[in-house]
This record gives C-alpha cells, sequence and structure tokens, in this order.
C-alpha cells in the first residue's frame, strides 16, 4: 500500500522512496520495474514528463541500434546506391553509362581509421567475447538459457545492449562480467506486465546499466587498477572498512592466514555481488543498493572516496557514490557474518569459503549492513 501511494503522487518523492526500496520492494513484477528506474534517474520524479522521457530515451537507443549495429555491407550498398542514383544523374542525355564505385575508406580490405570494414574487424573480437559470456550468463534459468524462442530472443538483447556500450565507450569498451550486471535488470524490466515496457525492455536496460556503470566504470577500466579510484583501491576501503569495525577479523584474515581480499572481493565489487547469492536474493540486494535512503553519513565520505568527492555535481551523481559506500558496507557485513567460520580458517578453508559465499538471509544481511553506517570516521 505504502508503494502504491509512494508511486501514485504527481511528483514522487526520492526519499521516501529509497527509505520504501531499503526496506524491500514487493515482489511485484508491476512494481519493482517503476522503483528501479526511478531510482537510477532514469525516469523524472514528475509523473508527467514519464511518457515523453520514455518515448525520447527508447527513440534514442533505437538510433543508436541504426547507427552502431549495422553490417558495413550493408554501409557500403548504400554508398553504392547513392552513387549511382548522382551519376544517373548527372550522365542523362549522354548516352553513356554509369559506374559504381565504392570509396576506397569503404572497401573490405581497407586500413584506413575511419573505415566500416576495419573498425568492424577490430570489434569482432569484442563482440565474439560477448557472444560466448552472454550464453553462460544463468545457465540455470530459463529465461537467459532455455533453448526457447524467447530465451534466445533475450540472449540477443543482452548482445545490443553490451555491443552498443562498448561502441559508445570505446576506453572500456566490454569487460567481462558486464552481462552479469546487465542480466537483473533486463529480467526485472523484461517481465513487467505492462506490455508497452516489456516490449522496450531492451532500450530501458541500456540506459540503466549505463547510470548502475557510471558509479561503478573505474573498477573495469584496467588502466586504472592500481589508481587511487581503480579496483585495488576499492578492495583497499574494504579492508580499511573490516579494519576498523573488527579488527580481530581483519588480522586473522589478512596477516595469520594471509587471505588476500583481491582473492574473493574482486568479484563480489566489480559484479555487485551478482555471483555469491541466488537470482531471486540479488534482487532484493539491489533493491537496497539502488535505494539506500542516506548512504553513509556524510562525514564518511572523505575517508572512503575523497579522491572522487570533487568530481560529482548534483544529486544523481552524489547517490551514485553512496552507492558504492553501501555496497562496501554490504561486503564487509558478508565477513562478519561468517566470522566464527573464518577465525576458525586456514587460508584454504577461508578462500574457499569467501570464494563460495554460503546462503544467507538476505534481511539479516542487510541489518548487519545498515549498523555499519557511520562506524568510517573522516
Amino acid at each position: 500500500a505504502e508503494f502504491k501511494a509512494a508511486l501514485e503522487r504527481k511528483v514522487v518523492d526520492l526519499a521516501e522512496l529509497r527509505r520504501l526500496a531499503c526496506q524491500g520492494v514487493p515482489d511485484d513484477p508491476a512494481v519493482r520495474p517503476v522503483v528501479w528506474k526511478l531510482l537510477l534517474g532514469y525516469l523524472p520524479m514528475d509523473h508527467a514528463l514519464w511518457a515523453y522521457e520514455l518515448e525520447k530515451k527508447r527513440s534514442q537507443y533505437s538510433a543508436f541500434k541504426d547507427e552502431l549495429l549495422v553490417n558495413p555491407s550493408e554501409v557500403t550498398r548504400r554508398m553504392e546506391m547513392t552513387i549511382s542514383k548522382r551519376k544517373e544523374h548527372n550522365s542523362e542525355g549522354t548516352g553513356f553509362l554509369p559506374r559504381a564505385e565504392i570509396v576506397q575508406d569503404e572497401h573490405p580490405l581497407s586500413l584506413g581509421k575511419t573505415s566500416v570494414w576495419n573498425q568492424h574487424f577490430q570489434e569482432s573480437e569484442t563482440v565474439e567475447q560477448i557472444d560466448r559470456d552472454v550464453k553462460r550468463t544463468h545457465p540455470e534459468m530459463q529465461f537467459f538459457n532455455g533453448g526457447s524462442s524467447d530465451a534466445l530472443s533475450n540472449q540477443e538483447s543482452l548482445k545490443r545492449i553490451l555491443t552498443i556500450f562498448a561502441k559508445l565507450n570505446p576506453g572500456i569498451r566490454y569487460v567481462q562480467g558486464m552481462n552479469e550486471v546487465l542480466a537483473p535488470l533486463y529480467y526485472v524490466f523484461k517481465n513487467d506486465p505492462d506490455q508497452s515496457n516489456s516490449a522496450s525492455a531492451e532500450s530501458d536496460a541500456f540506459f540503466c546499466f549505463v547510470e548502475v556503470l557510471s558509479g561503478f566504470r573505474d573498477n573495469f577500466c584496467k588502466q586504472l587498477d592500481n589508481s587511487v579510484v581503480g579496483i585495488r583501491s576499492t578492495i583497499s576501503k574494504l579492508s580499511q572498512l573490516l579494519k576498523r569495525h573488527d579488527e580481530e577479523l581483519w588480522r586473522h584474515l589478512e596477516v595469520v592466514t594471509k587471505v588476500n581480499p583481491q582473492f574473493y572481493a574482486f568479484r563480489w565489487i566489480t559484479l555487485l555481488l551478482t555471483q555469491e547469492f541466488k537470482f531471486r536474493d540479488c534482487i532484493h540486494l539491489w533493491d537496497a543498493l539502488l535505494g539506500d535512503p542516506e548512504g553513509p553519513q556524510v562525514r564518511e565520505l572523505p575517508f572512503i572516496f575523497s579522491s572522487r568527492v570533487i568530481h560529482f555535481r548534483g544529486n544523481r551523481l552524489t547517490h551514485l557514490v553512496l552507492l558504492q559506500a553501501t555496497l562496501l558496507r554490504i561486503c564487509c557485513a558478508m565477513l562478519i557474518l561468517v566470522r566464527r567460520r573464518l577465525l576458525a580458517g586456514d587460508f584454504t578453508a577461508n578462500l574457499k569459503l569467501l570464494q563460495n559465499y554460503p546462503p544467507t538471509n538476505i534481511d539479516h544481511l542487510l541489518h548487519i549492513a545498515n549498523k555499519l553506517r557511520g562506524l568510517v570516521p573522516c
């Protein structure tokens, strides 16, 4: 009832929506898609603007497909037709037959930087990697890998989204694991009972995927791995958070048993915990991850993200910073929940436990994570 009332307001109260989402979004396929789109800033808070914004974004995605997914042979064919028509027009009345021409840069053997054929061949490795990874996405779920026409169609949508993202972001392109981050978004939107929304799940998932990655893109950029904003720095912040909350556990893990947090936290953080829990539990976890109403207390930010704060402008970007901090608190809570087993384990036992995290009560996990809020002083 609370969610229904919150979503039916003429102007949605984002703070209230985040508070409700953090407590758990109802398992209603008509509710969660709207909630996630609002939390990620894809939908504006003003109801009156929804139709306009959706039409604009979906048209933009359609344009991306037409521009970025076109086969090079089709580009060449269109150019040939254009040239042929122009020459026919210029040769009218001369008695000479027009001759088709191919621009040098659009020849299949061209090595020109602007050649669509050269770009096509250079990008083929990325496309092949995307194809392999998408086929491995949640093999236990018929939605993604059932062999049905629907499953195959869903795979094609994931491939298009990831391919377009890679082409629009040449500095990052595609990194293994992005398919796992995309999967929850596409699944939630595709299962929307509103047929118009379900039919546009691909475009909606694309833009929301971009929003999610906006807060984590540095973790996917190999050139930044050793920088203050790269994945190793993020993992180091998790280690510091654990040390400040439970120094005994931190010391046993990293000093006594020498379990480097990179051995387990790299996957936790880059894949947003999508591989550590059952898919349904992951969806529930993302409700809280996307909807954390406060993030860490303001005084926590300079310690955890001091190198990034100066880059952010506006509430949406600030929320992306908080989203990262929320993820770190959840990861720290995961360690605390298996504290006894870790303290009793050696290197082999602890590494196996953390790389194969045991089933757990997600509500209890989130409760522990919430208790860590504000524990990191400035």
